[in-house]
């Protein structure tokens, strides 16, 4: 199959989606996503849950950092579990579309682990030749594929796909459109996963620690309530929702220790940690 491919200004329809493509399509020197890829060639855009060795942080010096690399790495890979546990009902049989695939690092392992059809769709041209390059290289071309496509408007068939999933990645969309076109490309009882950080809106709000995320990743973050509404709207049946706030800490700690920091740590720290951000997988079906 050939990748589908539209020009900029049929993907980018406004001031937001100008604005987090130009900060994907030219971010092409980031180091903790690079230097991270590099280890094993699965270049991840995600966060990750689950507790780090704490043996690293006895070390010292570059072993130390080397350390907390291959750490923050394996973690970040881990995280993928999380989406391909919700996908029990797929095989190899089975068409998946990655919904905001960056470098592809979800992809492969969908692909990998369950033998399947993946395609990836992304508005950043950059990150898609990226991919389609590692694509080439780990012999998957022909079942790993990119598109140059907006996820709110995939062009694809309707219910040509068995699951979608998000990997952090809906923060870039307004919910009612995107949930819409998943509900419209995948089959009646197909899964839709997501993860994601969200305002948490069950408790009293404190310092909005989201703006700064917002900036920082030219993102805008949603709200739990906000998910589970939209989700409902589009025909969909959420039957988990997981709440992996406190698992998702550990990360945090990790990367606030890396030469690779970014600077945006402590304010997902402070988030998680005062309960104003929540990290959570949502898990639904697409009602008949």
């Amino acid at each position: 199959m050939v990748a589908m491919s539209l020009p900029v200004e049929t993907l980018v329809r406004n001031p937001f989606e100008a604005e987090a493509f130009a900060y994907y399509d030219t971010k092409r020197d980031d180091a903790l996503n690079l230097h991270l890829g590099h280890l094993d060639g699965l270049y991840h855009h995600h966060f990750a849950v689950g507790d780090f060795d704490r043996s690293v942080l006895e070390l010292t010096g570059h072993a130390q950092q080397s350390a907390i690399s291959h750490e923050i790495h394996r973690l970040e890979t881990r995280q993928v579990d999380s989406v391909l546990g919700a996908l029990t009902q797929s095989g190899a049989h089975s068409r998946i579309l990655d919904a905001g695939s960056g470098r592809g690092g979800t992809a492969f392992l969908l692909h990998h682990v369950l033998g399947c059809r993946v395609d990836g769709v992304n508005f950043s041209a950059y990150q898609n030749r990226f991919a389609r390059a590692q694509a080439l290289e780990r012999g998957v071309a022909d079942m790993v594929h990119f598109h140059d496509l907006n996820m709110t408007h995939t062009r694809f068939p309707a219910e040509s796909f068995d699951a979608v999933v998000t990997n952090e990645t809906t923060m870039y969309v307004e919910l009612d459109e995107a949930f819409s076109e998943f509900a419209r490309v995948l089959e009646t009882d197909g899964r839709y996963v997501l993860l994601t950080w969200c305002v948490n809106d069950t408790v009293v709000p404190g310092q909005p620690v989201e703006a700064t995320i917002d900036a920082h990743y030219r993102c805008r973050t949603h709200s739990r309530r906000g998910y589970l509404r939209a989700l409902l709207d589009a025909g969909f049946v959420p039957y988990q929702v997981d709440d992996l706030t406190q698992a998702a800490i550990p990360y945090w700690e990790l990367r606030s220790r890396s030469e690779l920091t970014t600077g945006i740590e402590q304010t997902y720290l402070d988030g998680y940690r005062s309960g104003r951000i929540s990290y959570i997988r949502i898990v639904s079906r697409k009602a008949g």
